[in-house]
């Protein structure tokens, strides 16, 4: 529960950035206050601020030191996020389809054997969840996913992969994700999807946001290759649906 986290503290991230610290682990509570104080950051344009990036536990603030010092800014970020933050927020819904196990889900195989579970077991369970884009890093795109079931959870490989495809769909720990672009991962690979979440060119260029909600759904190979060809072209191909 929210009312069970600790303080939030202040940290120096260089002469121009603060971060706003909520949590020092993974958490769901400590998510939706870090995007409620995102979002009241936004309301209440305090000067000096130039950009706010929030991550599972963490709201990093950057700043221009001509324009506020580290001291006045800080004590405006300890006021805000102590405050009764508004956690309720809209919420868009997502249906993204997956093409899971065989070349697309390199690792299904032997996360099914790790789980002691079938494949198709994996699949219905991983199908079955309701996940909170909880953050946006490491690449454009690169989505991850609070709300993983706990059967589940899988170490991450002992050898990550110097490289893994566009789209992958991986469980890493207690996450899950989505990987837009082809990029070095040590996460277990379940399946890959067509949209794109990152396209440079394309309105949006980031379809998934914090504080979205995601569920999947299963495609054979034929409908992912039909979809992929038209999300290179520009389509959305993910359903967005009513909340």
């Amino acid at each position: 529960m929210a009312d069970t986290l600790p303080p939030p503290r202040l940290l120096p991230s260089g002469d121009s950035a603060v971060t706003v610290e909520f949590s020092r682990t993974i958490d769901d509570a400590a998510n939706r206050k870090v995007l409620a104080l995102d979002r009241a950051l936004a309301k209440a344009a305090i000067s000096g601020i130039t950009e706010t990036i929030p991550t599972y536990r963490s709201l990093l603030v950057h700043y221009d030191p001509s324009a506020v010092d580290y001291d006045t800014l800080g004590a405006q970020l300890l006021a805000l996020a102590t405050q009764s933050l508004s956690l309720e927020a809209k919420t868009r819904r997502w249906r993204v389809p997956v093409h899971y196990g065989s070349e697309d889900g390199i690792d299904l195989e032997d996360a099914a054997k790790t789980l002691n579970l079938t494949p198709d077991e994996v699949v219905a369970r991983h199908v079955a969840g309701r996940y909170r884009v909880a953050m946006i890093g490491f690449t454009p795109g690169w989505s991850y996913l609070s709300g993983l079931d706990p059967s589940l959870q899988l170490s991450r490989r002992q050898s990550p992969r110097l490289l893994t495809p566009a789209g992958m769909i991986a469980i890493g720990g207690i996450q899950t994700g989505i990987q837009c672009l082809a990029a070095p991962s040590g996460w277990n690979i379940l399946g890959r999807t067509p949209i794109r979440t990152y396209q440079l060119h394309r309105k949006p260029t980031f379809l998934l946001e914090p504080g979205d909600e995601v569920s999947f759904y299963t495609i054979d190979a034929k409908t992912f290759a039909d979809q992929e060809k038209a999300a290179e072209a520009g389509e959305i191909v993910a359903e967005q649906v009513a909340a």
